[in-house]
């Protein structure tokens, strides 16, 4: 575990991300494919209108937590965010914590969305099953619908390890893609949906809202990959605060569209027994499997969106943390023509291009043992803010939530108490408590955390120095003999 090396231009990241980047990359990294097929189960679950006020709280949540992120990325617009936010509030131990945490989230996502890919194609191509491999949890492999996740999975590391800019640009055009899918569902809806098809308005009760509920750690996490991308980013650092929140309230506002289009397009039973709801709700709205087939390209374009914004954040904080000495030096290391963090791509590009080979039982186990470690950041991301008002009351704030007053702490006091709900709901005994696999999944990542976790040096206090005196003291336990200098 040693400091990244180099010269200043060798270890820098290019600034050429502008507003609509930026704002492409948080937006896209939240409508992943989550809402082309989980929108059927939501409704199921809760009814309509109970789906909708779930998810409009659940936004709200992410929304105050989301506040709290755009006044600290303001505050200190490094690559990395979190890592950055806690390592000066908290020190390193908890910025490794949270940091750990959210890369466990990412990581879990574009696996997830490796697996989603053929999952995704196979709708479009009945026929893709061919070559049989193996079965793992009652799901079979086969190899060729294996190769469309491994591919893809190479394709987009590519992608990123050319260039931010590129990826910002490939980005850009599939969220335009996914907007014009947004802007026809909500056409079809009104010329050929129905109200009479929302019924049941609500169903299951509590249970049901909180089934909803609990998935929004999963639905929302992207957001903050604009914190992970603000060194690559040439706007005001009052801005990126902004479009944090913006993104935020866009991602909201589609996750509720879906909602009310899909309802409207056919009746609570015919959802049911929908293969992807979302889809045939399409078809149905226009008559057409052609349209139903037009969504689930929609559905794919939100993978690609998702993946390719997770796979920059995830990336750009394994680069800080290596860069901080918390992981080995290989992590930082960047590309030295594209100035990108090569190796931390590569690491994560490999992990999803094994997912798909480990079949589609995976689905649900990435998204269950990956929730909990995200929001166990957005918990020490809240704590941080408060700390942060407290201890540094002066510390330069371009974007300052409430104002010099108390709205600032009532807004970070809520956000900490909202994620520390969220993350009661995966308690034993709670709606979200997780089966045994996300749990082993879940297990093994955070003990491997542990490992690197006990090698960063105790006692160094938090502050603005905090990274310098945490690679001081890295250099000089490499510089002390093993035998305490007893020889």
């Amino acid at each position: 575990m040693t400091k990244a090396v180099g010269t200043p231009e060798e270890t820098s990241l290019l600034k050429v991300l502008g507003n609509w980047d930026v704002l492409a990359l948080g937006f896209g990294a939240m409508i992943g494919f989550g809402w082309v097929v989980l929108t059927g189960d939501w409704i199921g679950s809760a009814g309509t209108l109970g789906a909708v006020l779930a998810m409009t709280a659940g936004g709200a949540i992410m929304a105050v937590v989301g506040l709290t992120y755009a006044e600290l990325t303001a505050a200190m617009p490094k690559a990395g965010g979190e890592h950055n936010f806690l390592l000066r509030g908290m020190g390193p131990r908890w910025s490794f914590i949270g940091s750990w945490g959210i890369v466990g989230g990412y990581v879990t996502i574009v696996a997830f969305e490796a697996v989603a890919l053929p999952r995704t194609a196979l709708y479009l191509f009945p026929d893709l099953n061919q070559i049989r491999l193996w079965e793992i949890a009652g799901s079979e492999v086969y190899l060729t619908w294996a190769l469309v996740g491994a591919i893809a999975a190479v394709v987009i590391t590519t992608v990123n390890i050319l260039g931010v800019k590129f990826a910002g640009v490939a980005q850009t055009f599939v969220v335009v893609l996914l907007l014009v899918i947004g802007l026809m569902l909500v056409f079809g809806s009104f010329t050929g949906g129905s109200v009479d098809n929302m019924q049941p308005l609500f169903t299951g009760g509590t249970a049901g809202f909180f089934a909803v509920l609990v998935v929004v750690p999963f639905l929302f996490v992207g957001f903050d990959v604009i914190p992970q991308s603000a060194e690559e980013v040439d706007i005001p650092a009052r801005q990126i605060g902004r479009l944090v929140v913006i993104a935020v309230g866009l991602a909201t506002i589609w996750y509720l569209m879906t909602i009310v289009t899909t309802s409207s397009a056919m009746s609570a039973g015919e959802l049911a027994d929908a293969d992807i709801a979302t889809a045939d709700a399409f078809g149905a709205l226009f008559g057409s499997d052609v349209m139903a087939k037009l969504l689930i390209a929609g559905g794919i374009a939100g993978i690609l969106t998702s993946w390719n914004s997770l796979l920059l954040g995830a990336s750009r904080l394994m680069y800080s943390m290596a860069r901080s000495g918390m992981l080995p030096a290989w992590f930082g290391k960047l590309h030295p023509k594209f100035r990108t963090p090569v190796n931390a791509l590569l690491f994560i590009g490999a992990l999803s291009f094994i997912a798909p080979f480990l079949g589609e039982a995976m689905l649900v186990w990435l998204v269950d043992s990956g929730s909990p470690s995200i929001v166990i950041a957005y918990l020490l991301v809240s704590v941080v803010f408060l700390v942060l008002r407290r201890r540094e009351p002066q510390m330069e704030r371009p974007l300052r939530v409430g104002g010099t007053g108390k709205t600032g702490l009532v807004v970070g006091g809520a956000a900490v108490v909202l994620c520390g709900g969220l993350l009661s709901l995966y308690l034993p005994g709670m709606p979200a408590f997780l089966d045994v696999p996300p749990w082993i999944l879940f297990g093994a990542w955070w003990a491997l955390g542990a490992f690197f976790l006990l090698r960063i040096p105790s006692g160094i206090a938090p502050g603005e120095d905090a990274e310098h005196r945490l690679l001081e003291a890295l250099k000089q336990r490499r510089a002390t003999p093993r035998d305490g200098g007893r020889n």
